[in-house]
């Protein structure tokens, strides 16, 4: 099926966007912007759960219990993301590189299941990473997934309201193509913040 001529852009945009932040976590080198590339390291265990604050909401093994303020670790398996209930505190405690990766892989899969799969997926079915590698694998899986929901689009598909059945957010309520449009700046926005913690845990000791 030939893509819609209104997705093309957002797709590339997607594309660029997911190649920049895996070779951000992944390594060798990335493209600093102008063309020249800049050496990376691969993200390891320790920075992937940096906790560079205190009272950081992250991702934890199940037998240790949830941090500071949540109350509950979302995902299946031995480890899940730290969460709270409604009303969530106020302000937002300060998340680590792997809540906000976590959160990022989960987004993915789960508006995948929800346009192009059983429409069932919840945060509790996710299996949360507690290695680096292994949330860098799965961020990759989910965004390939994701890719493939969106090349299953139609033009019909694109002006659907619901098309998407996402249970956190507004996507039942909203064209797909606008939903297409969130999740583009959901992988840009929190890109930009794992790669800047991944700057800041760089330069940690100097910061003292």
């Amino acid at each position: 099926m030939d893509t819609p001529a209104r997705l093309q852009p957002l797709l590339e945009q997607f594309d660029w966007a997911c190649e920049r932040l895996t070779r951000r976590m992944a390594g060798p080198t990335v493209d600093s912007g102008n063309g020249t590339d800049v050496d990376v390291p691969p993200l390891t265990d320790e920075e992937y759960l940096w906790e560079p604050l205190p009272e950081c909401w992250s991702v934890r093994r199940k037998a240790e219990g949830p941090g500071p303020g949540a109350s509950a670790l979302t995902g299946a398996g031995e480890w899940g993301r730290d969460t709270a209930s409604h009303p969530h505190p106020s302000p937002p405690p300060f998340t680590t590189l792997a809540w906000r990766l976590s959160h990022l892989s989960e987004l993915l899969a789960l508006r995948a299941d929800h346009s192009a799969g059983r429409h069932a997926l919840t945060r509790e079915d996710y299996r949360v990473a507690g290695d680096a590698a292994g949330a860098v694998a799965d961020f990759g899986a989910s965004a390939a997934a994701w890719r493939s929901a969106l090349l299953g689009a139609d033009d019909t598909a694109l002006d659907t309201v619901g098309y998407c059945t996402y249970p956190y957010g507004g996507d039942p309520e909203e064209r797909f193509l606008d939903v297409v449009w969130w999740v583009n700046q959901e992988l840009l926005h929190h890109g930009a913040e794992i790669a800047l913690l991944r700057d800041l845990h760089r330069v940690r000791g100097s910061l003292a």
